[in-house]
């Protein structure tokens, strides 16, 4: 429903309406109402970080993962040599503090862990950015104990993670009708 509007506000951007003829509509109008109705879906490009507990006093942290799809391109999208979208992500923890000891690194990996990639160290903050190009992907926070930009996989415990929206779609190719994959596999319950 909510691409819907979001549709038919894009239209009323460009000059087409519903409830008016071309010739009451003028093409380079764009009224207050469309815009937002462009923008209701902003929520669906973030997702949740769940705490291990793995670590003392992250028991009651949280965290989030906001992605966009980046626009340096003259085709308001960037994508990457194997077709698949480049995200901007931006990585925040909140209720945590930073820890006295190691460094809280943000990673970035496949739904199947064969492909990882080092976003960065969390500022002061709690905060990093980054980019994937992946559609599917994972977010996972560890506990570093140095800060080492060449560091090609993790090597500390993990302290938080959290999984795409689109790395929650599953297809029920090789299941039964009625038989879900296991989301548990990856630590989501829902």
């Amino acid at each position: 429903m909510l691409q819907i509007l979001a549709l038919l506000g894009t239209m009323g951007a460009f000059g087409y309406s519903l409830t008016s003829s071309p010739a009451e509509t003028k093409a380079h109008e764009i009224r207050p109402a469309h815009i937002a109705l462009c923008t209701v879906g902003s929520q669906y490009y973030a997702f949740e970080l769940v705490t291990t507990k793995n670590i003392p006093g992250t028991g009651l942290a949280t965290g989030q993962v906001r992605s966009s799809v980046s626009g340096d391109s003259p085709f308001s999208v960037q994508l990457a040599p194997d077709g698949s979208y480049a995200y901007d992500l931006h990585v925040s923890l909140q209720r945590m503090k930073a820890p006295l000891q190691g460094n809280l690194v943000a990673w970035v990996t496949t739904t199947e862990i064969d492909r990882i990639e080092r976003m960065g160290v969390l500022d002061a903050n709690l905060q990093t950015s980054g980019r994937v190009r992946w559609n599917k992907y994972i977010v996972v926070i560890t506990l570093e104990s140095s800060d080492d930009p060449d560091q090609k996989q993790w090597a500390g415990p993990i302290v938080m993670r959290g999984m795409s929206r689109s790395g929650m779609m599953h297809t029920m190719v090789g299941h039964g009708a009625l038989q879900e994959e296991n989301c548990a596999a990856y630590g989501y319950g829902n």
